[in-house]
Order: C-alpha cells, then sequence, then structure tokens
C-alpha cells in the first residue's frame, strides 16, 4: 500500500527506525478511515519524523514505545508545529486499535477525579441514569468545581455557601437562556444533595437555589409549513455522496418524525426489505418503533448504500464520508441541516433538525389522525407530550372559538 503513495521512497520508509515494519499496515488504515491520498502523504511524513524523535529518545523496537513516549512527542508538537500535533493523535490512534501501543501507567487520581468518579457511580448505580445523562451531569459537576479551584483548594467545598451557588449560576446565566438554565439548576441540586449525604457541604443548599421561572406549554413547538418540507428535501442536491446520505436521513426524519438521535441508531439488520417494515429504536425512551418502510423511504436508502462507498466493519446505516471514518453523530445531522437550509433558499428560520419532527405532527393532526396513534408513530409515552401540537392547529382552533360578547348599551346611553 505504502508503494502506491510513495513508488520511489517506499522502502526508505519502511526502513525507519521504531514504527518502518508498521508503515506499510499505517498506509492502508489511512485508506480505511477515508483519508484522501494527499491526507495519506501527509500523515506518513508525520509519522517519519515521530520516527526520529523516538529514536533520539532511545526507542528502538514498537514494543518498548508506551504512551509516554508519544504523549511527550504530541507536547514537543504542539509547541513546536501546532499545524501537526494531530498526527500524532492520529498515529496513536491506530497504534491503539492494533495493540501495538502499550498503556501508560494509571496516575494517582487528583481530588477532583475522585469526587466526580464518586459522583458518577452514584448516578449509575443508585439513580439508574441512563449514561447521556450521567455523562452531562458528570460535566457540570466538574465545571463546578473547576470554578471553585477545588484541585487546589478543597476547603472551598466544606465551606460552600449559597452565594457561591449563586455566583456560579449567574456565569452559567451569561452564556444560557431561561429556558436552558433549568437543566443546570436540576443537575447541581442533585449534585449538592449527594455532596451533603456525604457530609462533605452543608445539608440544605440544594434547596436555596432559584429555580428558573418557566411557565409550561409558554412557547410553540418549532413547526415549518409542510409544503416548505416537501421543498427543503427537493432542494438537496443528490448528485454527490454528501447529498444522498443527507436526502435519505432528512427523508426519514420528514416521514416518521424521528429525532437526530434516532436516525444516526438504525443498522443495516434493522432494516426488513421484504417485510416492507424498518426497525427504529428510541435513543431518548429506549423503546423500539416498528414502522412501515415507505417507498419514498426505501429508495432513498437504497440508492445511498448503493451509490456511496461503505468502508470498515460498521453495521450502521449512515457513516461519516470525511476522514476518520466512523459513525455519524446527532450532531452531524444538525449541521446538515443548517447547511442545506442556507443553501435552499428556503424560509427556515429555524436552527435545530427537531423542526421536521414537528412538523410530522402537524402534518398528521391536518389529516384526522387520533392524539393517540400520532403520539405512538412519534414514540410518545404520555398523552401529554402530543397534546402541545394542538396549538399549532390554528384552523381548526378559530372553529371552536366562541365570539366576543358585545355589551349592552344602557338606557342613559341610548338616550344621549
Amino acid at each position: 500500500m505504502i508503494a502506491q503513495i510513495f513508488p520511489r521512497d517506499s522502502q526508505r520508509y519502511q526502513s525507519l527506525p521504531v514504527l518502518g515494519p508498521l508503515m506499510n499496515s499505517f498506509a492502508a488504515w489511512l485508506q480505511d478511515q477515508q483519508y484522501t491520498w494527499r491526507s495519506s502523504r501527509y500523515e506518513l511524513r508525520m509519522a517519519a519524523h515521530v520516527c526520529h524523535y523516538l529514536k533520539r529518545r532511545a526507542v528502538r523496537r514498537i514494543e518498548d514505545l508506551t504512551e509516554e513516549h508519544l504523549q511527550a512527542c504530541h507536547r514537543l508538537f504542539r509547541r513546536k508545529f501546532p499545524r501537526e500535533e494531530s498526527s500524532v493523535l492520529v498515529l496513536r490512534r491506530f497504534l491503539c486499535q492494533h495493540g501495538w501501543l502499550q498503556p501508560a501507567a494509571a496516575p494517582e487520581p487528583s481530588r477532583t477525579e475522585i469526587q466526580l468518579q464518586a459522583f458518577k457511580n452514584h448516578l449509575q448505580d443508585t439513580r439508574g441514569y441512563a449514561p447521556r445523562t450521567v455523562q452531562g451531569q458528570v460535566t457540570l459537576a466538574a465545571e463546578f468545581l473547576a470554578w471553585l479551584n477545588f484541585e487546589n483548594a478543597p476547603e472551598r467545598l466544606s465551606s460552600l455557601s449559597s452565594e457561591d451557588v449563586d455566583g456560579f449560576l449567574r456565569r452559567l446565566a451569561k452564556r444560557l437562556g431561561r429556558v436552558a438554565m433549568q437543566k443546570p439548576v436540576a443537575t447541581l441540586r442533585n449534585f449538592l444533595r449527594f455532596l451533603a449525604a456525604g457530609g462533605v457541604v452543608t445539608p440544605g443548599l440544594e434547596s436555596q437555589i432559584d429555580t428558573p421561572r418557566v411557565y409550561r406549554q409558554e412557547q410553540l413547538p418549532r413547526a415549518l409549513p409542510w409544503p416548505t418540507v416537501q421543498a427543503f428535501l427537493q432542494s438537496i442536491n443528490r448528485d454527490s455522496a454528501k447529498g444522498k446520505r443527507d436526502y435519505a436521513i432528512f427523508t426519514l426524519m420528514a416521514t416518521y418524525g424521528l429525532r437526530a438521535c434516532d436516525i444516526v441508531a438504525p443498522m443495516l439488520d434493522d432494516i426488513h426489505w421484504r417485510d416492507g417494515r424498518i426497525r427504529i429504536c428510541q435513543s431518548k425512551t429506549g423503546q423500539p418503533l416498528e414502522l412501515p418502510l415507505t417507498d419514498q423511504v426505501g429508495s432513498a436508502i437504497l440508492d445511498y448504500l448503493r451509490e456511496v462507498p461503505r468502508y470498515g466493519a460498521y453495521r450502521q446505516v449512515f457513516l461519516r464520508l470525511r476522514a476518520p471514518g466512523g459513525v455519524l453523530k446527532s450532531t452531524a445531522v444538525i449541521e446538515a441541516f443548517q447547511d442545506w437550509s442556507r443553501r435552499s433558499g428556503l424560509d427556515i428560520p429555524f436552527q435545530g433538525a427537531h423542526c421536521l419532527r414537528h412538523s410530522y405532527a402537524i402534518h398528521l393532526l391536518h389529516h384526522n389522525l387520533s392524539l393517540k396513534t400520532i403520539g405512538d408513530l412519534l414514540g410518545h409515552r404520555s398523552p401529554e407530550s402530543t397534546t402541545i401540537y394542538l396549538r399549532l392547529d390554528t384552523d381548526d382552533l378559530r372553529e371552536v372559538g366562541l365570539h366576543v360578547p358585545v355589551p349592552a348599551q344602557s338606557h342613559e346611553e341610548g338616550r344621549q
């Protein structure tokens, strides 16, 4: 493989110290990860510089290479060659995947890490939270401890006061809105309650946090007119690999009202072509959905699978198209929606792809489907989650509206 990238210098690369015998495998791995010919040449050249660095550090064999050596090399590149530092991380990922990198000795955990690990175990084992929820709460707890400078001043936590908590929340409020502040407040209360149970902070601090005033259903769901949704799908250019993939993604979302996190979850085995159905495991609720595979959705997915090359052993339906290869993330779906919205030139004021889900719900409501049916298709657990879409059906709401009574004139006013 390396002979195709460096026809004249392939022997020189394969004779490099430490990593020379692996350079051919590294070149093949780069191709599997969707790196272009030009990017592969660049990564191989940077790997040669890493080889010379390791030689100066008296590393002679691949068996002697450890995590500490690559970490030191990365720090050097970050200081002297900041544009090339990512190449060390690419090489590290290759070595780790093939088991050629000896793991570094685990350092002693810091105060912050010990506290966060205890909180994580509490959320997982005692509260039974989902992994995604655990990660979000631990991340906010880490930000709170960093704001307190807990690592260098552990006494800040034992002497924590309500003023300190309010100061942290004021800092969050600078970048979060009133509605978005609800989740951090709930997380911080959870963390303070956990610390109080262990005797770390004074009990009752969590009850002194004011909840942001948010009224139930004060905001309407963000929905687009159904003709706009159809025009958006038609505006996606399907001549490129990205267009074929994204058209299949947004056709799925518009046809079934799926969330962005649900789109990246389906596996190839979840599509039953002969039976004409598709299985979606909802990331939010963990409940599976068995849905009929429509002709439009089936054609879009089939066009994507046939025309866009796949790589690696991934079984997910939708994959990344740029290096490094891998599974698509829900954030990529949102970014793709924003990109195609700008290109379409349509009046789409929303930045999130979730508006397609709301648009689908209103579309079903206009076709006189019952709320129970709409809730089942959307995967709602409670009917209250579905009733919010009734407020967007303004045409039907006008029909049930009562006339405003006109006050009768008094006799005195009549005489005048």
